[in-house]
């Protein structure tokens, strides 16, 4: 029914999502493990361009799309996720990106809210989380406007500043001007704080 058509799958889902239905009636059990990592395992294969983005970032851009404050539609958001190209997608990749999605919003919504990032994890044991926030600063970056205005407010910068930690420049240097002596112990730290944002800035009024 789907496979001609990938925007009109994508707005079916997205209307379950809009109607509150998705993860009951579509995704029973959500996304288990085992789902994420064939979700994972297809990102990262040779079947998507090289700008497709993988688990950790997906997730990331997926919490920067529902907390945006300004309705971004899945027919802007999944391309951008995908590297470009819909088109040829398998229907059940698309199904597990918007159920991904209805569990972050769903998640978010509750009280008190439940919000589990998908972290890289080193073999040393810690959290890498920078995927994750350069995914969501991607998400940022198709409403920067909007994003501006809650940056320019001292809740909405102090929310964003765990985020922003995990950004490098293009040798490596972090945008907020962390020396490299105490980036690894910032980058730690400010990891630790993330849960705190994506709620955060839904409830930051700008």
């Amino acid at each position: 029914m789907f496979d001609e058509d990938p925007d009109c799958f994508i707005h079916h889902f997205a209307s379950i999502v809009i109607s509150g239905l998705l993860i009951a009636d579509h995704c029973p059990a959500g996304n288990d493990m085992e789902s994420l990592d064939e979700l994972d395992d297809y990102l990262s294969s040779d079947a998507t361009p090289d700008s497709c983005m993988c688990i950790s970032d997906l997730d990331g851009f997926m919490h920067g799309v529902v907390c945006s404050h300004v309705m971004i539609q899945p027919e802007e958001w999944m391309p951008v996720a995908m590297g470009g190209h819909v088109e040829g997608t398998p229907d059940w990749v698309i199904e597990t990106i918007v159920c991904l999605y209805g569990e972050i919003a769903y998640g978010l919504s509750q009280d008190p809210p439940e919000v589990e990032p998908i972290f890289w994890q080193a073999k040393e044991g810690h959290v890498i989380a920078m995927d994750w926030c350069e995914g969501f600063m991607k998400a940022v970056s198709l409403r920067h406007k909007e994003w501006l205005r809650l940056t320019e407010s001292s809740a909405g910068a102090r929310l964003m500043t765990p985020i922003l930690v995990h950004i490098l420049d293009d040798n490596g240097n972090s945008v907020l001007g962390i020396s490299q002596e105490d980036l690894d112990e910032t980058l730690d730290a400010a990891a630790k704080e993330i849960l705190d944002c994506p709620h955060g800035v839904v409830q930051v009024d700008c």
